[in-house]
């Protein structure tokens, strides 16, 4: 995988800005390798990194943005273009990749305004101020699918920190999943001489003829991140200019390609249609060539002419095998998730294993205890048993034969009953009535 700052070339697109464009080359010694900056650098060639509170990280690959956990929340990332769009036909192509929580509080915002750097800076829709120019938003609110795009214009006279439910204000929107999917999705952004329209992962979004972006604005990325940290990479950020603008003369053309020329090797080009014409020589009648000096230029013409196609055959090539290495990439990438979710699978089976094996365990320990219970139950019934049986028994015993001391309380009863009916009697004769004779 190799990033190269240079001279991307989109289809039916030739002259670029000065972008940020990764690529996959494949040659005959191996994969190549190039950076998009300097290796230890902590600036990109023709951009401004911009960070609060750590300026974006830069891998040999990509772009970081925000960074993800563990590092924390609410961080700020920015890339803005040293250029300006100069071109009234353009396309710009945007590879990013969003991971976090699925329904997360961050956002990628897409601008093309006047003074990006210093009227924007780090900014999202959500708390920019004044701005002259127009910024797609994706991010996760009020969406059905988990993701949307939207779109705003503004000429400078609104600040949008200031305004509440910025949602109504969009000129367009679509919803879009791109959160967590495991690959870079895409964003494609055209301006023809009629339409203005934006593309998400090849499928049209949406697409008007009331958009025309005035030029001198500069291209930008920012990304925020909320309490819950975002990572936001930034693949690919390439510019580039339909062959039909005629806007510029031909010495622009020439200055602008030659002061673009990539920092590292190893970039293709997609053959210009017109280079077809210039390198094609038209066929000519035998008799016309009169001299040995007029066979050698055009022999010598027609051999050029071979040389320049044959070079075009091997960009062809080339390309074809940067596609194939990027497919190939892309494969990689999705049967490593698809071993994740296998492992995770097997970790669910083994989980389920580890609960039958407790469910056996504690019927076991159910038996045992049950069993436990009944022998302790039976023990103090014995015990219970036993011992009110002896009580019984002395009890018996002491009836069926009486000591002294029981006879003795027997005939002090007797005595004590005597006496209670003789006081009754005598108490009952002194209250009868006397008879008289």
């Amino acid at each position: 995988m190799s990033s190269v700052l240079g001279i991307p070339a989109g289809e039916n697109f030739g002259e670029p800005m000065r972008s940020l464009y990764i690529q996959f080359i494949q040659n005959n010694t191996g994969l190549t390798v190039s950076r998009i900056a300097p290796e230890h650098s902590q600036t990109i060639p023709h951009f401004e990194l911009q960070g609060t509170p750590h300026a974006p990280e830069i891998l040999s690959n990509k772009l970081i943005l925000t960074p993800a956990a563990p590092a924390p929340g609410n961080q700020r990332g920015a890339v803005w273009s040293e250029q300006t769009l100069d071109y009234h036909q353009w396309l710009a192509d945007v590879d990013f990749r969003v991971s976090g929580p699925e329904r997360g509080g961050g956002n990628l915002n897409i601008w093309l305004v006047r003074d990006g750097p210093s009227s924007v800076g780090t900014s999202s829709v959500y708390t920019v101020g004044r701005f002259e120019g127009l910024v797609l938003v994706l991010d996760a609110n009020g969406a059905r699918s988990g993701g949307s795009l939207r779109g705003y214009l503004n000429d400078g006279s609104m600040e949008y920190k200031a305004l509440t439910g910025i949602d109504s204000l969009a000129f367009a929107h679509c919803d879009f999943s791109f959160r967590n999917l495991g690959r870079p999705a895409q964003v494609k952004i055209k301006q023809t001489d009629r339409v203005f329209s934006v593309m998400l992962d090849g499928q049209p979004c949406f697409s008007t003829e009331d958009v025309v972006i005035p030029t001198g604005y500069r291209f930008g990325i920012t990304a925020a991140s909320a309490d819950v940290p975002d990572s936001a990479e930034i693949f690919k950020f390439a510019v580039t200019r339909d062959n039909n603008d005629n806007s510029h003369q031909q010495t622009q053309h020439e200055h602008h390609e030659a002061s673009q020329q990539p920092m590292t090797g190893g970039e293709s080009h997609a053959p210009d249609s017109q280079a077809y014409k210039r390198d094609s020589i038209p066929d000519a009648e035998a008799s016309s060539i009169t001299s040995a000096e007029a066979q050698f230029a055009d022999l010598h013409n027609r051999l050029q002419g071979v040389d320049h196609h044959l070079s075009t055959i091997f960009q062809q090539a080339a390309l074809s095998d940067q596609a194939g290495e990027k497919r190939h990439v892309e494969v990689s990438m999705q049967l490593g998730q698809l071993k994740e979710l296998l492992t995770k699978l097997d970790r669910l089976d083994a989980i389920e294993n580890k609960f039958e094996q407790m469910e056996r365990e504690m019927k076991s320990m159910h038996s045992e205890l049950r069993q436990s219970v009944i022998s302790a139950e039976s023990a103090v019934k014995k015990h219970v048993s036993g011992h009110l049986e002896g009580h019984h028994n002395k009890l018996i015993e002491t009836l069926r034969h009486p000591g002294y001391g029981s006879l003795m309380l027997v005939i002090v009863a007797g005595q004590l009953l005597l006496a209670g009916s003789y006081i009754l009697y005598k108490r009952h004769k002194a209250n009868s009535p006397k008879k008289y004779l």
